[in-house]
């Protein structure tokens, strides 16, 4: 069994809490920033189970394995 730590954004809109990973581009929501967050760890597990059985995975591991990752938040005026 591999473990992997991933990046999870969590932001409101229309009304409910949307979750995704960018690594992969995966994506859940939920009624709170919890739920979107556990919704969001099952999808991120459904989908590497079958990126496994598509035999896909290694194509994703230089975006999941990375030891040096990086977020911020800009502004941006237009």
């Amino acid at each position: 069994m591999s473990s992997y730590i991933l990046t999870a954004i969590i932001w409101f809109e229309d009304n409910v809490y949307v979750s995704r990973c960018p690594e992969i581009e995966v994506s859940s929501c939920g009624d709170t920033p919890e739920e979107a967050l556990a919704n969001l760890k099952e999808a991120i597990e459904l989908w590497i189970e079958n990126a496994r059985f598509l035999n896909i995975l290694d194509d994703y591991l230089p975006n999941i394995t990375s030891k040096t990752k990086f977020t911020s938040s800009i502004e941006i005026k237009v």
